[in-house]
């Protein structure tokens, strides 16, 4: 049974609260606590090391490192280390509210139109035969991980959202923001991402959504997108937008009966602001440059602010530096999350993978370069070279940890000649479009040029990466860990690095290696939720299957 209501219908009303929810709630499983059925089985470690009761899932846990010493006469010396940690893990999920910056896009109405098609089952018919509403493309709804084996040898799979409860998507409830008034109706019809017969399913349901005015300041996005800004809050006060936005976000949030809200940024690509000291390098600093509707103080930033003054962690799906070290200290003060920058969904994805091949090969990447064409109003508003720029950083740092992981091949400071192009074509709409050559140096001085084209569906894409940031960002707020020697438990650092497998330019904590390797991201990921459960890391050693047969057999 669906409850929708629309911002535009709230405000008539006398107030500025908008989300579409469900009156459905959280069903706990006896075992792992889930709120979703799954076709996988249900999954409970039984072991000495983890405790399961009402409340909480409390997890003994070795961690095992190795430190490296340099010596002037023996090289690098590797001395093996290991700590204790204890994981606690709250098991009950609670009703979480998602708010959209940029609600009426491509992205907004992909996402909103997904979770009402699966909860709704919906089934539609296109050229390839009847179609049925998923979540393939979430890590945490699509994706399996390895959890053992069994007595014949077989390595047994299970969901990641089976381990550890997660929030169910079907349970979100989602609002937001848009500089468009147009409802999402129309909206969706105006993307061209989904097909005809499930636009008219979903048409009657996204009709009645209408963001809530939103933050527009010209000079931080396109000028082309002046003609969709007619949803905007009034005024240049920006003291008075950030508390408008605050204001959103309690009512959204008592309106709907929420125990807690998370904010995602997927509206237009902004340019970079200037970080000036004085301004926004301190979380004071900040909070008085808002105070004076400072030039450099951008509309991401604002959002986050209210985000983190109201106690919701912020999640920046675009690359401009919304984060600037003010807004950081804010978050720590405040105790919120933060993760960016911008959706990791086609090109960069793929690059994180095949550079990674490469270097990993010992091959070395000499020349990387990266074209790409896009129709949706993301490609619009990157066809300015401010806004592109903001684009092309983010994109362009992905292959950085992955040589200088190889010292055999790349000298300090080397790098592959890297060069990223966007144009925009509307024709292709979400379709983009990315070309990519890789020029390898291979044996002997030789030269290995792979050359790949890739039709990215932008929205379709990104739309399950949404809901895994959301997700994994909920499910952060309920793990706790202690140190060996603590006497509290404490939470992870505000700066959510485990989000860095849906992210292109990974925020990390300072002084932490930035990981953009894919596989070594969503290899953190497994095993974070494996400790949370008292299991070592898959390390796909299979030192036992190496032993000859008969004395497998006897262990």
């Amino acid at each position: 049974r669906h409850r929708l209501v629309s911002g535009r219908q709230r405000e008539q009303a006398g107030s500025r609260e908008g989300a579409w929810g469900t009156s459905a709630q959280v069903v706990h499983s006896s075992r792992s606590g889930r709120g979703q059925s799954s076709t996988m089985e249900d999954f409970k470690v039984e072991s000495k090391n983890v405790a399961y009761c009402d409340d909480y899932i409390t997890a003994q846990y070795h961690y095992d490192e190795t430190r490296i010493v340099r010596s002037s006469n023996q090289g690098l010396v590797a001395r093996p280390m290991r700590r204790r940690y204890v994981l606690r893990t709250k098991r009950k999920v609670p009703k979480t509210g998602l708010m959209l910056v940029g609600w009426g896009g491509n992205n907004g109405t992909t996402v909103t139109g997904g979770i009402i098609a699966n909860k709704a089952k919906m089934t539609w018919k296109t050229k390839e035969g009847l179609q049925t509403a998923d979540y393939v493309g979430s890590l945490t709804q699509s994706a399996t991980m390895k959890v053992g084996d069994d007595e014949e040898g077989r390595e047994i799979y299970t969901t990641l959202k089976s381990v550890v409860p997660m929030l169910d998507p079907n349970d979100m409830v989602l609002g937001g923001w848009d500089i468009s008034k147009m409802n999402l109706g129309d909206a969706m019809e105006r993307a061209c991402v989904f097909p005809e017969p499930l636009q008219r399913q979903l048409k009657k349901h996204l009709t009645p959504l209408v963001p809530l005015p939103g933050i527009y300041y010209p000079d931080f996005i396109a000028a082309n997108q002046e003609e969709r800004a007619d949803n905007v809050l009034p005024g240049k006060d920006k003291q008075k937008h950030l508390q408008t936005i605050r204001g959103d976000i309690r009512r959204f949030k008592k309106a709907n009966g929420l125990d807690k809200v998370i904010v995602l940024w997927t509206a237009n690509t902004e340019r970079m602001c200037d970080v000036i000291s004085g301004v926004n390098d301190t979380a004071d600093n900040l909070l008085r440059s808002i105070r004076s509707s400072h030039a450099e103080v951008s509309p991401s930033t604002i959002y986050a602010v209210a985000s983190a003054l109201e106690g919701c962690s912020f999640i920046n799906g675009s690359p401009q530096n919304t984060f600037v070290p003010g807004l950081i200290e804010l978050a720590e003060r405040c105790g919120v999350f933060l993760g960016g920058d911008d959706f990791k969904s086609g090109q960069t994805k793929m690059k994180s993978v095949m550079v990674d091949f490469l270097v990993s090969s010992g091959l070395k990447p000499v020349s990387v370069v990266s074209y790409n064409h896009l129709g949706n109003n993301d490609g619009r508003n990157l066809s300015e070279a401010k806004q592109f720029r903001s684009k092309e950083i983010s994109k362009s740092n992905v292959v950085d940890d992955m040589v200088n992981s190889n010292r055999v091949l790349y000298q300090p400071g080397e790098k592959p000649d890297h060069l990223v192009v966007i144009k925009y074509v509307p024709f292709v709409r979400d379709s983009k479009r990315a070309l990519d050559e890789y020029t390898t140096r291979i044996f002997m001085g030789g030269l290995n040029t792979i050359v790949m084209h890739n039709t990215c569906e932008d929205s379709l894409l990104a739309s399950p990466l949404i809901l895994d940031l959301a997700i994994l960002t909920e499910l952060c707020q309920r793990i706790e860990i202690k140190p060996e020697g603590s006497e509290t438990f404490t939470r992870f650092d505000p700066i959510l690095s485990i989000l860095s497998a849906c992210i292109k330019a990974p925020l990390v904590p300072k002084n932490t290696p930035v990981v953009n390797a894919l596989f070594r991201q969503i290899s953190c990921i497994k095993n974070v939720l494996r400790a949370c459960v008292g299991m070592a890391p898959e390390n796909h050693m299979l030192l036992r299957q190496k032993l000859p047969t008969s004395i497998r057999s006897r262990l």
